[in-house]
């Protein structure tokens, strides 16, 4: 019997560990050390998934029979991206920006079989509203810290919950990983989570 294939999800944030987790499969973690470039001139879809294939790509090289998992997730509001937040002040910046206003949030999705080299990847789109915040709970929310280290500054699984007022599309999306999507793309790799 051939050996079964490892699922290697290649990427640090534990959000996308653990919405993966709720399919059930065994999931291994290897982030590596791929930089992103969000500066390429390729539209907004095209770089989510090329930074994702080119995650997926740096991981597959180490590891025979595994299937590789990344995903890339950035913010698009009024043709500018954002990525994630390293500072109070840009966390704060970032929500001003988005204050009381949608925007779209665009995760690239990657999966490589190491075995056969088959690679598949997609993106997709959901569209967030914000509520109108003060600058006073804007200030408040960045204290938490929450904000730093998440694409547009806010987590929708956390205390963010309370400034999102409504989403068109995929609520995991929101938080990294599209898991319907993905396990969509899983069968083409002969992976059955239903």
């Amino acid at each position: 019997m051939p050996e079964k294939r490892k699922i290697i999800l290649a990427s640090a944030s534990p959000r996308r560990k653990e919405i993966l987790e709720k399919t059930g499969l065994k999931i291994f973690v290897d982030a590596g050390d791929y930089k992103e470039d969000m500066d390429l001139a390729l539209k907004p879809h095209q770089l989510a998934r090329f930074l994702s294939s080119e995650k997926a790509k740096t991981i597959a090289v180490k590891y025979a029979n595994a299937l590789i998992i990344a995903a890339d997730t950035f913010i698009v509001f009024r043709g500018r991206l954002l990525g994630k937040p390293h500072t109070e002040g840009e966390a704060g910046r970032m929500l001003t920006l988005l204050n009381g206003k949608p925007h779209s949030v665009i995760t690239g999705f990657t999966v490589i079989d190491t075995n056969t080299k088959k690679k598949l990847s997609r993106s997709v789109e959901t569209r967030v509203y914000l509520r109108k915040m003060t600058l006073h709970e804007i200030e408040t929310y960045v204290k938490t810290g929450e904000p730093l280290d998440k694409a547009g500054a806010y987590a929708i699984q956390g205390l963010g919950a309370v400034i999102v007022k409504k989403i068109e599309g995929d609520y995991f999306n929101v938080m990294g990983l599209p898991l319907s999507s993905l396990t969509e793309m899983l069968k083409k790799f002969g992976v059955y989570v239903l």
